[in-house]
């Protein structure tokens, strides 16, 4: 299905590294009474970064030595704007507030995607 995914770009992968990221907040929002807890986010940037370098067609090698670099996962830890007693880095409503723009950004990638698809069933069908 090479064709389906050159008709897709890079949304498809960015709907997986969207879903990626409301797993990691929810598991910090599950962990908020969890003693030395670090609350991790991650970088959509540096994980699509691998997605990106296949998209790019370079006429020199050396044209794209930045992204050369080793493989990022994009997990961050978050600094907290409150310190806790019991070394738990999580802060319910910085997380919940995260989520909620989180949820919003997978809804606007997913709605995307439908949207191309139709296109590519009206095109198929010959509308």
């Amino acid at each position: 299905m090479e064709i389906l995914s050159g008709a897709l770009g890079i949304s498809e992968r960015a709907l997986g590294v969207r879903s990626q990221r409301l797993e990691v907040l929810s598991r910090n929002i599950a962990n908020a009474d969890t003693p030395n807890y670090k609350a991790e986010e991650l970088d959509f940037k540096a994980m699509l970064k691998e997605t990106t370098r296949e998209y790019l067609s370079a006429t020199n090698a050396k044209h794209y030595a930045a992204l050369e670099e080793q493989p990022d996962d994009g997990k961050r830890f978050r600094v907290p704007f409150n310190s806790s007693f019991d070394g738990n880095t999580v802060e319910i409503s910085v997380e919940q507030a995260q989520f909620g723009q989180a949820a919003a950004d997978y809804q606007t990638t997913l709605n995307f995607l439908e949207n191309r698809i139709g296109g590519i069933r009206k095109a198929l069908k010959g509308e």
